[in-house]
């Protein structure tokens, strides 16, 4: 008989437990009162992202204007035309035509009263050259305004009008490139133009006349 009643109440207690169990399934589970917050929080607040709105026209033309030092002649104001061609996002092609108004004086000029150049003063070149962005980014202006921007370096070759003769010049520089819309670019250019002279010290030599100008182009 007490063998019976103890399986009885073994039984009895199984199923209490078994159903004590089941029914606490549902009940979240207990955290202490002082348990602190997560350190991270897996809610991330997404922004919009807008993507620049670039052009994919790879033909460039403008105009530009600024200053040359031009070797015994000193400074004069010069003017001109690009037209440049993207062979890819950073090599480009490109051409320049670009001339003077009439030239001061040499030193040589003055001092000995005669005209080596006559009625012929100006000074006027193209060349063709080939550039690379080196450092392709972006300008800030103030915290809203940001404008797509490089730093590029250029070079080529071409020839140069002085007086009545032409001489073969090289053409080297760099320049800073900011896009203000889609279509159009500002530039700024730092650009020397190496030819050699003679007749202004009865002597061959290498010039150097040192070029800076500010232009825009636009894209098509």
């Amino acid at each position: 008989m007490e063998s019976r009643l103890r399986v009885f109440l073994l039984i009895s207690l199984s199923a209490v437990m078994a159903g004590c169990s089941l029914f606490g399934r549902d009940e979240p589970p207990m955290t202490e009162p002082g348990a602190s917050k997560p350190v991270i929080s897996p809610e991330v607040e997404r922004r919009d992202v807008r993507k620049p709105k670039i052009d994919a026209e790879d033909f460039k033309v403008g105009a530009f204007a600024g200053l040359i030092s031009v070797e015994d002649f000193g400074s004069e104001t010069i003017y001109g035309a690009r037209a440049s061609y993207l062979v890819t996002e950073d090599l480009f092609v490109e051409g320049t035509y670009a001339r003077t108004g009439s030239l001061g004086l040499t030193s040589a000029e003055v001092l000995a009263g005669f005209d080596l150049l006559g009625d012929n003063r100006e000074y006027e070149y193209y060349d063709f050259s080939l550039g690379y962005n080196l450092l392709p980014g972006e300008t800030f202006i103030g915290r809203n305004w940001a404008f797509n921007s490089s730093l590029y370096v250029i070079g080529g070759a071409g020839q140069t009008s002085l007086g009545l003769d032409d001489y073969f010049t090289l053409t080297f520089g760099a320049g800073y490139q900011v896009l203000p819309t889609d279509w159009l670019a500002l530039d700024f250019g730092v650009r020397d133009h190496l030819f050699e002279i003679e007749f202004t010290t009865g002597q061959k030599k290498n010039t150097h006349n040192i070029e800076l100008t500010l232009g825009f182009s636009v894209f098509f």
